[in-house]
């Protein structure tokens, strides 16, 4: 069974902020259709989206490297 290395987990964090930038845009603009410009929900929706990834993508990570120390066969 391969550990989670620092190099793997920055790649991960850098891998899980990108997805949430793009799907955050992306969500901003099919909210924001109709109500406002696609392009300033597009700008909210990056900017918010990662407010709540990025914790989770960092509590996610510590599991996993936690799990992956927790020893076995």
């Amino acid at each position: 069974m391969t550990e989670l290395t620092v190099l793997g987990a920055l790649g991960a964090l850098g891998a899980g902020i990108v997805a949430a930038l793009v799907g955050g845009a992306i969500g901003g603009a099919i909210v924001a259709h109709g109500h406002m410009e696609k392009s300033l929900g597009a700008w909210m929706g990056s900017f918010y989206g990662p407010l709540g990834a990025i914790p989770g993508l960092i509590v996610g990570l510590i599991v996993l490297a936690l799990i992956g120390t927790g020893g076995g066969a």
